[in-house]
């Protein structure tokens, strides 16, 4: 019996956009198994390729999945926001950065194609979930010293979303209208008493 071949690793031979197949292979093992499941190597064998190539494209899980769904922001950063910096200003840090976000044109399109499939699709919902359970939620509550702190995330990220629907995608007036600037210092203090109490 003939030895067989060796393993190709990286580059699938002949094809153009290895990148593309990937993204395509993570997109359906996400959406299969959920981001808690789905791992790094069902990726990279629905794909065809060696899990060395997916750490090469995208480093981590996390990242992955972040280019799967075009995810603008890195939660690590958001994490950073929230839990840097005095604890008395943490409501008025997040209301400003998450504004900030929102009304940047590009990052705001993008926000706002991940909603609308979220609200349209379980599939979408639910890897979107699991992953700011895991990546968001969880690392934030994690650095809270206060009673029932997941809730009290779930809670503020409520808040935000329930911004972002009335003022970005209903266009709900005047909250459509008014500067960005002069919300901050009315959705500070919630986020404040929902992550820290009063």
């Amino acid at each position: 019996m003939a030895p067989s071949a060796p393993r190709r690793v990286g580059r699938r031979p002949g094809q153009a956009d290895t990148k593309a197949v990937v993204l395509a292979a993570a997109r359906s093992e996400f959406a299969a198994h959920g981001y808690e499941k789905a791992s790094m190597r069902g990726i990279a064998r629905a794909a065809g390729v060696d899990p060395a190539l997916l750490h090469h494209y995208f480093g981590t899980k996390d990242r992955l999945f972040l280019a799967v769904l075009d995810f603008p922001v890195d939660p690590g950063a958001v994490v950073e926001q929230i839990v840097a910096g005095e604890r008395a200003q943490v409501g008025e840090r997040i209301a400003r950065f998450v504004l900030t976000l929102w009304e940047d044109p590009a990052v705001r399109d993008r926000l706002l194609a991940l909603l609308r499939s979220a609200a349209g699709s379980e599939e979408v919902a639910a890897m979107l979930r699991g992953f700011l359970v895991r990546e968001l939620v969880g690392r934030i509550a994690a650095e809270l010293d206060v009673p029932d702190p997941e809730l009290r995330v779930e809670l503020a990220v409520s808040q935000i979303v329930g911004l972002a629907m009335a003022r970005y995608v209903i266009a709900a007036e005047p909250i459509a209208s008014v500067p960005a600037e002069a919300l901050v210092p009315m959705l500070a203090p919630t986020i404040q008493r929902y992550l820290v109490g009063d």
